[in-house]
């Protein structure tokens, strides 16, 4: 029926906004901005939809949830960060359809889901950020979910990957993109330190980590990689405990999936954290069932005790 036609592991450092304006910073982050735009434009030719947000600045405490309400409009100014993003105006169509869809086959998975088609909750700019540069004129439908979860398994966010390309190819009439919107290493400066560390990474281990998963992404070291993740997403301060990436790489087959990534904007320094634009190929994967490698990931995984 539906098909899901791309996945990405994306950026959404504020510092992109803060590039478009007047000053010391414009067009520092071009690349990144570029490379949003590549993947807008890659979207379009595939006859995507809508695109589905795994946002890790949507932090909750209890469930998974899906901002799926029909529109998105206002002026969004960061809380964490309002002297990069401020007065921000945004316009996003939204899928209550699809969310409400998403929401009941990720708890005919077991993985409890709540769908909110009818709320004045905005987005936070780990959506918003990539929609100003790949929806700028509104062609896509988006929703967000949330993936800064506080007391969440990663292996539930895999199955809730999994549940979720369910949705779309089973039962959904149309073509979606899945992003994981979230760093590699989040290790911020520290405070005073922020300007110094404009273009920089917090530490050299923390920098050769994420080369070194960049590396293994590019060879579709994909077993390996599962089953690191969860100590990565600890050692390495993995953004919203890395599970943006759980989601991402469940709707992929886990460590069955077997494609290497494409890097379109190379990775890079940002206040002391690692990012990169990558897209996942997808490839196929037979059954409805939850296959035998998101399955076997919830023997493994530990819930991760920090932000």
């Amino acid at each position: 029926m539906g098909k899901l036609a791309l996945c990405a592991k994306i950026t959404h450092v504020p510092s992109m906004y803060l590039s478009e304006l007047p000053g010391p910073r414009q067009g520092t982050r071009q690349s990144a901005i570029d490379g949003h735009a590549e993947i807008g434009r890659r979207c379009r030719a595939l006859g995507v939809d809508t695109i589905v947000v795994f946002d890790t600045h949507w932090l909750v405490n209890a469930s998974y949830h899906l901002n799926c309400a029909p529109h998105f409009k206002g002026t969004y100014t960061s809380n964490e960060l309002p002297h990069f993003i401020s007065n921000l105006p945004y316009e996003i169509p939204g899928n209550p359809a699809l969310g409400e869809l998403l929401a009941r086959v990720c708890n005919e998975h077991g993985v409890e889901t709540l769908a909110h088609p009818a709320t004045t909750l905005g987005p936070e700019y780990g959506t918003l950020v990539p929609m100003r540069y790949m929806n700028a004129d509104q062609h896509f439908k988006a929703i967000s979910v949330s993936a800064l979860c506080t007391v969440h398994y990663l292996n539930d966010s895999a199955r809730l990957g999994w549940a979720m390309r369910r949705a779309v190819e089973d039962h959904y009439d149309g073509t979606v993109a899945f992003l994981a919107s979230g760093s590699l290493s989040h290790r911020f400066a520290q405070n005073g330190l922020a300007p110094e560390f404009a273009h920089k990474i917090w530490s050299p281990f923390l920098e050769q980590l994420d080369h070194n998963v960049v590396k293994m992404w590019q060879a579709a070291e994909w077993k390996a990689f599962c089953e690191m993740l969860p100590e990565y997403a600890s050692k390495g301060h993995g953004e919203g405990f890395m599970h943006d990436t759980a989601m991402l790489l469940g709707a992929l087959g886990w460590s069955d999936y077997d494609a290497p990534v494409e890097v379109v904007t190379p990775y890079f320094g940002a206040s002391g954290t690692g990012q990169i634009n990558a897209i996942f190929p997808v490839t196929p994967q037979s059954g409805a069932a939850v296959p035998a490698a998101v399955a076997s990931a919830a023997q493994g995984f530990q819930a991760v005790g920090r932000l």
